[in-house]
């Protein structure tokens, strides 16, 4: 069995929601690892929105699935 990445990433969405009705277009992302990349134009990764680093008032967590630099999947 395959272990996934724990990597994370900030999300520039005020929701979770907002992500979601992205879907389709390129990600508005911050990079945040000091070891590399952590984006990824084909496949998953985790990332997150930080109100005290981005001013959006909501805090959400979650797993985007890209394709082709296009967001295809939000969980």
């Amino acid at each position: 069995m395959k272990q996934k990445e724990n990597i994370m990433m900030i999300l520039n969405y005020e929701s979770k929601k907002q992500l979601k009705e992205n879907i389709g277009k390129e990600l508005n992302h911050t990079e945040t690892s000091l070891f590399g990349i952590e984006y990824k134009s084909n496949g998953s990764f985790a990332g997150c929105n930080r109100p005290h680093i981005t001013g959006y008032k909501r805090e959400f967590f979650a797993e985007v699935t890209m394709r082709d630099d296009k967001i295809a999947s939000v969980k």
